[in-house]
Order: structure tokens, then C-alpha cells, then sequence
């Protein structure tokens, strides 16, 4: 079993002062491989919180971050996956299907992960696979008035990618489990 947390558009500190303690005590350091970001983490303190919980941790440049070196594009290949990242406001219209799929041909990946729309959303475009994550802390957007904190796990074993889509409505978190098959 190999986890990964992807997570994104924090906006910390400039549209909401933390993660939800409800999501903070379910990310325990040790127990995940790795880390994606399609960013807006926005500041050096969320990225070193999230290093403190894996030390394998790959971030792209959001439009709100302040750390100008992270890519704009990345590609890593974890287990059988080569995983894209993509913070999203490079894509026009933000969030479309299309859009995203020239990109996800363009930079060859098996998995696209991108953000910038603060909303979760997966699908599938010919037996490629699309995340976002949404906003881990719920930050205010242009795009909605109602932002759902979410964040994702992916539980990655052989050509099988589990992913589990956590949403805090309330003071719940409820949990969704999504299958994706890599065809050889």
C-alpha cells in the first residue's frame, strides 16, 4: 500500500486561519508516503506542516503563492502512475473537461491532479484519471459561495488507485471511495 495526500488551495493565512481540526487529527505524520499539491498552500509554515507528515512532498505554483520556485507543471510516477500536476488557473475555462484532458495528453500521465477551482471533482476521459482535491480548508472563492473543505487520499497498489475524497459538511466528515483501474 502506498498513500498519498493530495491537498490544496489552504489559502493560509489570507482566506482561512488553519485546517479544520477535524481533518488535522485524521493527517498523522507516519502513516503517508507521499504528498501532492496543486498549491495556493500560499505560505513557507503550511508547506513545512506538510513536510512534518511526509518528507516525500511535491507542490506547484498556485496564483497566491509566495514561493515563486515551485514549478508550474510536474510529473512524478509513483507505483505504476505517472501523476501530473497542475494548479488549474493556467487552464482556460478554469475547471473544463477538455482543457484539462490537452493538458493531461500533453504532459503524458496516467492521473492529472489539479486545483484553483476550490471544489472536489474527479472523472475520467478516455481511461485517464482527473482529481481535485478541492480547498482543504474551505477558503473563500470567486467561482462558489458554498466551499466544501475537502482533501483526498490515494491508496495506489499494482494498476489500482483507491481514492478516498474526505468533505467536511458540518461537523462531520464524510468519506467517499472512488476506483480507478490503469489500462495497460
Amino acid at each position: 500500500m502506498v498513500l498519498i495526500l493530495v491537498v490544496g488551495d489552504t489559502h493560509i493565512p489570507h482566506r482561512a486561519h488553519d485546517l479544520p481540526s477535524r481533518f488535522k487529527k485524521l493527517l498523522v505524520p507516519g502513516r503517508i508516503q507521499h504528498i501532492l499539491s496543486p498549491g495556493n498552500l500560499c505560505t513557507k509554515e503550511t508547506h513545512d506542516y506538510l513536510k512534518s507528515l511526509a518528507s516525500d512532498v511535491h507542490i506547484v505554483r498556485g496564483d497566491f503563492d509566495e514561493n515563486t520556485t515551485y514549478p508550474e507543471t510536474k510529473v512524478v510516477t509513483i507505483g505504476a502512475f505517472k501523476i501530473g500536476l497542475c494548479h488549474g488557473h493556467q487552464i482556460v475555462p478554469w475547471g473544463d473537461h477538455q482543457s484539462l484532458s490537452s493538458l493531461q495528453r500533453q504532459l503524458d500521465v496516467d492521473i492529472l491532479i489539479t486545483g484553483h477551482t476550490h471544489k472536489f471533482e474527479e472523472f475520467e476521459i478516455n481511461g485517464k484519471f482527473f482529481i481535485n482535491p478541492g480547498s482543504a480548508t474551505g477558503a473563500f472563492s470567486p467561482l462558489s459561495n458554498d466551499v466544501v473543505p475537502s482533501f483526498v487520499l490515494i491508496d495506489i497498489q499494482n494498476t489500482q488507485a483507491t481514492t478516498y475524497v474526505y468533505q467536511l459538511q458540518g461537523e462531520d466528515v464524510k468519506v467517499e471511495k472512488i476506483e480507478f483501474k490503469k489500462t495497460l
